[in-house]
């Protein structure tokens, strides 16, 4: 075996490696510093700072179009006012999302609450005896259920039968009604100001879907059997290849795309997946020959580890693989975090806030200055 000669011994300068710093919180005044500092740390503080860094160029990059997917209980534990924030700040172009998180949010947008679960008060039977319905520790009354129904009904009414929807239309739909008729905050009224499309592929799997399903049947009783022999007579016609082919088309028109997830499952795949798609339209359709589309950008918070072997674990390396990321070493910038979201989440977006702000002060007192040069001259 052999041993290390000194003389050849390096100390890390001289190979360019980027030093780390102790973090100093006496030098930290606000969250944008204080993530900066992170980045030089190491573990999940030096990813949440990276992250931060990614999140910033992706979002100041006029040439980006910026897909948020989002999946977890994000809304029920009062991260909805994050994702709003995000939208409002015009740093989301399209959301991806599971139908769940919708719902709960448009729950939360019409007025109603989600409560603490308290297990030594009541367990799950006696909170299904009472109504409550228990997501990890918090509580989603049914009443809450009951009351949205009301909602979807009347939006139901306004788009009217012989409609043909995609979740992307519905969704557009709802934001409408709760601009029109409830004030506050909501996911769905602040994509519908921005005009910033909601795909839900997984769109049956939630209330919304739920919702939609009851109010056909109650107000089309020849369905009620379920026998539904000739869909083409039902009022509705739901067909997600509109949602496919109208995120598709919206990737296809942008410089650049860039990723922002929380969590993972169908929303993440979902968007990720044009990639592929537009490969293979390239190779088996020969009228359409397109250009890769691979996301430039990507951040990611998710506490899932890769040896799960799912693929909400699943990293950004090995999605490049795939075709759906620009590689490292050809510019591609990623950052993952492996974390609970709510524990990061929030840091993250008002760090970035504070960043932006910080630079923008900055270009106004250059442009200030110069113009007082220019008087003086």
């Amino acid at each position: 075996m052999n041993i290390r000669r000194i003389d050849t011994l390096h100390s890390g300068e001289e190979d360019g490696l980027t030093p780390l710093k102790t973090l100093d919180l006496d030098a930290v005044e606000d969250f944008d510093e204080l993530l900066t500092a992170m980045s030089r740390t190491a573990f999940g503080g030096r990813c949440l700072g990276e992250a931060l860094d990614v999140l910033e160029a992706m979002v100041s990059d006029p040439e980006c179009l910026v897909v948020g997917t989002f999946s977890g209980a994000m809304t029920v534990a009062k991260m909805g006012k994050v994702l709003c924030r995000m939208i409002d700040n015009g740093w989301l172009n399209i959301i991806v999302s599971t139908g769940a998180l919708m719902a709960h949010g448009f729950i939360e947008s019409i007025g109603l609450r989600h409560y603490k679960h308290e297990p030594h008060r009541m367990n799950d039977a006696a909170l299904f005896e009472k109504g409550y319905n228990r997501v990890y520790d918090t509580l989603e009354p049914e009443t809450n259920f009951m009351q949205a129904e009301r909602v979807i009904a009347r939006v139901m009414e306004e788009v009217g039968d012989n409609a043909h929807l995609s979740s992307e239309s519905l969704c557009r739909a709802i934001g409408r009604h709760l601009t029109e008729n409830y004030d506050g905050p909501g996911i769905l009224k602040s994509t519908y100001a921005k005009d910033v499309p909601v795909y839900i592929p997984a769109f049956t799997d939630s209330e919304l879907a739920l919702d939609v399903a009851s109010y056909m049947l109650r107000n089309h009783p020849e369905w009620q059997s379920l026998d539904i022999d000739d869909p083409a007579r039902l009022p509705f016609q739901f067909n997600p290849f509109l949602d496919l082919f109208s995120y598709t088309k919206r990737i296809l028109a942008a410089k650049r795309i860039g990723i922002f997830t929380i969590g993972g499952g169908v929303p993440r795949n979902w968007a990720q997946q044009v990639g592929p798609f537009l490969e293979i339209l390239s190779q088996r359709v020969e009228s359409m020959k397109t250009t890769a589309r691979r996301f430039h950008y990507a951040v990611r918070i998710c506490p899932e580890p890769v040896h799960w072997g799912g693929l909400s674990g699943c990293t950004y390396q090995e999605g490049v693989s795939w075709g759906k990321f620009v590689a490292p070493r050809d510019g591609g910038r990623h950052a993952e975090v492996p974390s609970d979201a709510t524990l990061v989440w929030p840091l993250l977006i008002k760090a970035l806030e504070q960043r932006l702000a910080k630079r923008e002060a900055k270009h106004a007192a250059a442009s200030n200055s110069d113009t007082g040069r220019e008087k003086q001259a």
